[in-house]
């Protein structure tokens, strides 16, 4: 496996690799990250579908990637990714997806020209003192310190932040900015996560900093990421004769070492209650999405919170098994087992079943939610609430079958162990009804109108996910298993526990980069795998992301201390008349 740049590579077709023919594939998972692996060898690997074999604990595809309406609940979505223009190789794989929408076009196709059509932005991305809009003036706030420690950060070797934590790296007054409230709310990062982690995310992510407080970054699907991602993508394979298979679990992956090379070499399977092995040969592959933010989730309803559990399902356990065979195979404990009970724990999609709460809705957003554009362009953060409580309403309707009259609106605490402002309990003990509530509360809605509304006029389903920030949870080099293990014939481990360098975890782009890394690495596929975007090497780029963070400020408007000052001007004497010159000034920094 190698990587390339530019559209060379990403245009051409790969010759079948040698011996495909004879070799069948069983991917442990149905997410995303499997579903795209089982496309890279369809497409490019050129492998028999029939070959290829997606085992999956539940009763339907997605992993993470939800949107459903349960009968019994509602319609419920546990949570969505943020997307971007350079997922690089999100996009080359969804450019051979058939859309299920627009005929004759693409998955890429759909989203590109809805994204053209209803750019994404935020009109109020912070409110505080119950629905009140700060307006969105681009401002971070940091202090002159603050800013010293990100670009301190930036150039920190990532072997020197093993195991630290973001307050190791930065002080107090950093996180009373304003780019820690966008940040932290926007990407679900909090004070205690790891600091290499925040590291990439702002080298993955630097071309969009002048993006970050408006949210005119992010681009998103017409509707939930099941329908518009998912069902398209089973879809795609399933016309290829990919074999599903649900409804069971893979209990253990043996794996035997011969000399230098590691083979799996059996899969211990459970299904219908009844355990069975399935022998391997080198010539199967097995791709493990090992662990998930998603495992273990509960459900509430209106009148009943989800309840809170720590089983480790089967996704932990099995990474657990795999881990206790070989130390390359990574330290899931790292984590999952000591998430703290102040972490996100708990999301709830409210569906509104009248009109009554959509002018509260249009006040804060300044759109109107039933016209099926963008609405509030991602999140709003109440700044003062005690949960940290935000909120979103993609395009509605938000599911294909969602009735034009109902709105359905994502909502999550970034605090699990503090009470709400209305509702005097943590978002953990809260049902449906009580997390509506605490939302109609800081949205403005007059206090005695509250209760009526949650009742009658929406339908709140709370879940509870215990693992669903271990993605951000302090590691070291090591703690992650590479995508192909060193000496591994057959064995590889795909998704945001994986270990692939420079891109960052909780996105698509990382399930799918992962996927074709595998892939081309185990099928000896001859085509290379898109570099994650170089936007961190780009002079252009950091210039004019430090003039944004510095909130516009000239260099000369910097105070330092008057030695300082005598270099500089003795430095500005070189680079006056110079390309660097043209540089500078086109970032706004002189």
């Amino acid at each position: 496996m190698y990587r390339s740049n530019g559209n060379y590579e990403a245009f051409a077709r790969p010759k079948k690799p040698e011996n495909v023919d004879n070799k069948s594939a069983y991917l442990i998972g149905s997410g995303l990250a499997s579903l795209a692996a089982a496309a890279f060898m369809v497409r490019d690997g050129q492998m028999k579908g029939e070959n290829i074999h997606i085992l999956e604990e539940l009763p339907l595809a997605g992993g993470s990637l939800d949107g459903i309406y349960n009968p019994d609940r509602g319609f419920i979505i546990r949570g969505g990714r943020e997307m971007e223009n350079h997922f690089e190789c999100l996009w080359d794989l969804f450019r051979s997806v058939p859309s299920l929408e627009v005929e004759d076009a693409s998955v890429l196709d759909e989203f590109y020209w809805l994204n053209k059509e209803d750019p994404n932005y935020s009109k109020c991305r912070v409110i505080e003192n119950r629905g009140q809009r700060i307006p969105t003036d681009g401002k971070f706030t940091l202090s002159d310190k603050s800013a010293e420690e990100m670009a301190k950060l930036f150039f920190t070797k990532e072997e020197d932040l093993n195991d630290k934590r973001i307050t190791d790296v930065f002080s107090e007054e950093f996180f009373e900015s304003n780019f820690w409230i966008y940040w932290s709310t926007m990407f679900a990062f909090e004070e205690w996560h790891s600091a290499m982690e925040m590291r990439r995310y702002i080298m993955r992510f630097i071309h969009h900093i002048d993006g970050l407080p408006d949210l005119s970054a992010l681009k998103f699907t017409k509707y939930n990421q099941y329908e518009s991602l998912v069902l398209p993508l089973v879809s795609y394979l399933k016309s290829h004769n990919v074999h599903f298979q649900y409804d069971t679990a893979v209990k253990n992956i043996l794996v035997e070492h011969i000399n230098d090379e590691v083979i799996a070499s059996t899969l211990v399977v459970q299904q219908e209650g009844k355990e069975k092995n399935i022998d391997l040969t080198s010539d199967d592959l097995v791709f493990v999405t090992n662990g998930s933010i998603t495992e273990s989730t509960t459900y509430g309803d209106n009148d009943t919170p989800a309840p809170v559990t720590h089983d480790s399902g089967a996704s932990w356990s099995l990474w657990e098994h795999l881990a206790a065979q070989d130390s390359k195979f990574g330290k899931p404990a790292k984590f999952f087992k000591n998430i703290p009970d102040e972490s996100w724990h708990v999301s709830a999609t409210a569906t509104t079943l009248d009109d009554k709460v959509a002018p509260y809705i249009e006040k804060i957003s300044k759109r109107d939610p039933y016209a099926g554009k963008v609405v509030t362009g991602g999140i709003v953060t109440a700044k003062d609430s005690g949960w940290m409580l935000s909120y979103t309403l993609n395009r509605q309707p938000h599911f294909k079958k969602q009735p034009h009259d109902q709105l359905v609106v994502w909502i999550y605490g970034l605090l699990s162990d503090e009470p709400g402002d209305f509702i005097k309990k943590k978002i953990t003990e809260c049902s449906g009804n009580e997390i509506a509530q605490e939302w109609l509360y800081h949205m403005g809605v007059p206090v005695e109108e509250i209760p009526n509304l949650a009742k009658n006029s929406i339908n709140t389903v709370p879940v509870y996910m215990p693992y669903i920030t271990s993605y951000f949870m302090p590691r070291a080099e090591g703690d992650r298993p590479q995508v192909v293990p060193e000496g591994s014939k057959n064995l590889a481990f795909i998704g945001n526990f994986a270990e692939t360098e420079r891109d960052t975890v909780f996105t698509t782009e990382y399930s799918v980069r992962t996927a074709m890394e595998a892939v081309y690495t185990l099928l000896n596929v001859d085509r290379g795998v898109p570099e994650v975007f170089a936007s961190a090497f780009d002079i252009r780029t950091l210039l004019k992301s430090t003039y944004r963070l510095m909130d516009g400020q000239k260099l000369e408007d910097i105070k330092v201390p008057f030695p300082a000052k005598i270099f500089e001007k003795q430095l500005w004497k070189k680079v006056e008349g110079t390309y660097l010159e043209e540089l500078l000034r086109d970032s706004g920094l002189v």
